[in-house]
């Protein structure tokens, strides 16, 4: 989860800061970071560009035992993307109150009676704050 915050405090942008790495065998295969400001597109989360980079390393989109870590619980779209992909584990750190679609708020996992394995809250703390102080920053600009 460290890598994962290290991406998103080098991030220097109007993103909110969320990034993803997927693992493989113990090996990061792919990594990504939210860019849907930049590039104006709205499946830009930093877990699809993950999934994309990987299903492009790994020339399947089947990524059986791959991982995933992100700071942020996955949306609903996210989480959908996780489970067709076939990715065994996620592991985040921050809930998402809401649009957590891996427990949160829904639970997308029982549509397909799905085995992926979650794990959230891993450092919460750390995750939390990033979020909130680029919230706050956002909420002071606009005040």
């Amino acid at each position: 989860m460290q890598r994962v915050l290290d991406i998103v405090a080098a991030l220097q942008s109007s993103e909110i800061p969320v990034a993803a790495i997927i693992v493989k065998g113990g090996k990061v295969i792919a990594n990504a970071h939210n860019t849907k400001e930049s590039v104006n597109d709205v499946t830009a989360h930093a877990e699809i560009l993950a999934i994309r980079a990987a299903e492009e390393k790994l020339g399947s989109w089947r990524l059986d035992g791959c991982e995933l870590y992100v700071n942020l619980e996955p949306c609903p779209m996210c989480a959908w993307a996780i489970i067709q992909a076939r990715i065994s584990t996620v592991y985040f750190g921050s809930f998402d109150k809401n649009y957590g679609a891996l427990g949160s708020v829904i639970d997308l996992r029982k549509l397909l009676n799905s085995g992926l394995k979650v794990y959230g809250g891993i450092m919460e703390d750390e995750c939390n704050k990033i979020l909130e102080d680029y919230f706050a920053g956002l909420r002071g600009k606009n005040a």
